[in-house]
């Protein structure tokens, strides 16, 4: 199984700024479940028609505290700034790229960065304006979890995230690049652990991100920024991902603390996926930019085994 991974905060985001940004809110979703004619659970988006065997429907709220990163416009006192924040529990870089620009001193083309520290914020840009009609500013960001002196030093091989003693597949590994084509996937791996196996901690860490409410998976573009997915900080400032996890299946909250093998989720088919599997990636901070590095896994004895496309691969 193979999939393609983009949280929707490391995605650019462009806006015509002729009026304030609006933050990133939290919305709920209904769902519906009902039992198909084998009398397994089926979950959808949609309410049970008249033909359709009578499910029941329940709420999707994403985690209260979920991650938010932004970059709003302000305008007061004849000032104009573009101020970046940040919730997370890490550092933040954020850059920003001007594409068009009514103020003289913000040039189109001109790129602004800086790191915030651990939720903070902080003005990136300051204009003053006259009295008027406001003026366009508009822009792109993009956004790096971790510092930008992050270096991966594990203090060993990564426990394969599946119980021990289970052997599971890999179906997608370095170099092989189907869907691994984005720097922040290069070095990502693909397991195909059937929807519902439990997902144990690969690495020790702290949890600072956070999704579990999504229960739709496809092969299609839309489906990108829909995976589950949980982030868990390294004490070298690299972040591990997990994604395409099973919906409400997330057994961590962010800011806890994870010991290397505990259980912390269920593997699931959520986002842009062709089936079942587990996204995993180390990733760090390039500079506004997240890049995967290179991981090993724990074999026999605690030798290193660097996972390939199609290798059978064991938890020790």
């Amino acid at each position: 199984m193979h999939c393609g991974f983009s949280p929707s905060r490391r995605l650019i985001a462009a806006a015509v700024l002729t009026a304030l940004l609006p933050a990133a809110a939290s919305r709920a979703q209904d769902a519906y479940r009902h039992r198909d004619a084998n009398g397994q659970w089926e979950f959808t988006d949609r309410a049970a028609t008249p033909s359709a065997p009578v499910g029941d429907s329940f709420g999707l709220a994403r985690e209260p505290e979920a991650l938010r990163i932004a970059v709003d416009r302000t305008d007061t006192d004849g000032q104009t700034q573009l101020i970046a924040s940040s919730s997370c529990l890490c550092a933040v870089s954020v850059r920003v790229t001007i594409e068009e620009s009514d103020f003289d001193d913000i040039p189109k083309g001109a790129s602004y960065q800086a790191t915030l520290p651990p939720r903070s914020q902080q003005p990136l840009i300051a204009s003053r304006h006259a009295p008027g009609p406001r003026a366009q500013l508009r822009f792109s960001w993009t956004s790096a979890l971790g510092s930008p002196q992050a270096v991966h030093t594990p203090p060993g091989p990564y426990r394969a995230p599946f119980a021990v003693g289970s052997t599971y597949t890999v179906s997608q590994a370095y170099p092989v690049q189907i869907t691994h084509v984005t720097p922040d996937s290069r070095y990502a791996v693909d397991i195909a652990l059937p929807d519902g196996t439990p997902v144990y901690a690969a690495r020790a860490g702290t949890v600072i991100n956070v999704r579990h409410d999504s229960f739709r998976g496809a092969a299609a573009p839309a489906m990108l920024d829909q995976a589950n997915v949980l982030e868990i900080l390294h004490d070298d400032g690299t972040i591990a991902i997990y994604a395409h996890l099973q919906w409400d299946a997330i057994r961590v909250r962010i800011g806890q603390r994870v010991a290397l093998g505990e259980y912390i989720a269920n593997s699931g088919n959520t986002g842009f996926t062709t089936g079942p599997h587990l996204h995993f990636a180390v990733v760090r901070n390039a500079g506004a930019a997240d890049v995967s590095v290179p991981v090993q896994f724990a074999g026999i004895g605690g030798t290193a085994v660097t996972p390939a496309t199609f290798m059978a691969l064991t938890a020790y």
